[in-house]
């Protein structure tokens, strides 16, 4: 059932309009980004060359695209997300679903699968192209590894949230706004904390996919994704059967 509840939510997806338009915009400015840092990677290779151990292409070029989709990843998901429960209680097609003989786990977690594979078929889009790199250079793969773990965690953690918020309103654009303000806050948390050890600093998301971004592999950060991601995914589970029960 939550396979089907999944493959449901990403038809839907690609059938709207604005669901591609939205890709191309994104593809648009990380091509120019992409295109940009390689060429002033590009531009230096002469002073590069007369270094020791000069930064490869990955470091340079790859990971700084890949902390930019992370970035684009936190405005874009809740405009992905907020129709997920919210349009459906709008449309009066959530009342269908929830008196039809799937729990409220399957439901929540359908819709999370379907929403992480689309997103995460943009992440997997972005890395082919930084792939191209390889055809004339060496890549890192062990950084690109990191940062494809720290995406897919990431990405979780993001629509996790999306989900709970979109739960909580019949308004899509109302449940886009609040999750918008959610991940920006966290964010902006995350940016303007001073000391590194702070709480608050440890609540961020981008604040741990940072370590990932740089090739830095802490079971500490993969546990604070998971507990994320499950903590906001049972709140999206009790928040559907509180309005299964009326």
């Amino acid at each position: 059932m939550i396979r089907i509840l999944a493959a449901r939510e990403l038809r839907s997806l690609f059938a709207l309009p604005s669901t591609w338009l939205m890709l191309g915009v994104l593809q648009f400015l990380l091509a120019w980004n992409y295109l940009s840092r390689l060429d002033a990677w590009l531009q230096v290779q002469p002073q590069l060359a007369q270094l020791a151990n000069p930064p490869g292409v990955t470091i340079t070029v790859a990971a700084p695209l890949l902390n930019m989709l992370g970035l684009l990843l936190m405005l874009l998901t809740p405009l992905f997300t907020m129709r997920a429960f919210a349009e459906e209680r709008r449309n009066q097609t959530l009342a269908l679903l929830l008196s039809s003989p799937v729990s409220g786990r399957q439901l929540v977690l359908g819709k999370f699968l379907g929403l992480l594979t689309f997103l995460m078929l943009l992440v997997v889009a972005e890395l082919a192209m930084v792939a191209t790199l390889g055809i004339g250079t060496s890549l890192d793969k062990g950084l690109l590894a990191a940062n494809l773990l720290g995406l897919l965690l990431l990405t979780m953690s993001f629509v996790a949230v999306g989900l709970y918020i979109s739960t909580l309103t019949a308004q899509p654009i109302v449940a886009a706004i609040g999750g918008l303000a959610v991940l920006l806050g966290l964010w902006v948390i995350d940016v303007s904390a001073t000391d590194e050890g702070a709480i608050w600093h440890e609540l961020s998301p981008v604040a741990h996919f940072q370590k990932l971004n740089i090739g830095l592999f802490d079971t500490a950060d993969i546990a604070f994704f998971l507990l994320f991601t499950v903590a906001f995914l049972q709140l999206s589970v009790c928040r559907i059967r509180a309005l299964r029960r009326g």
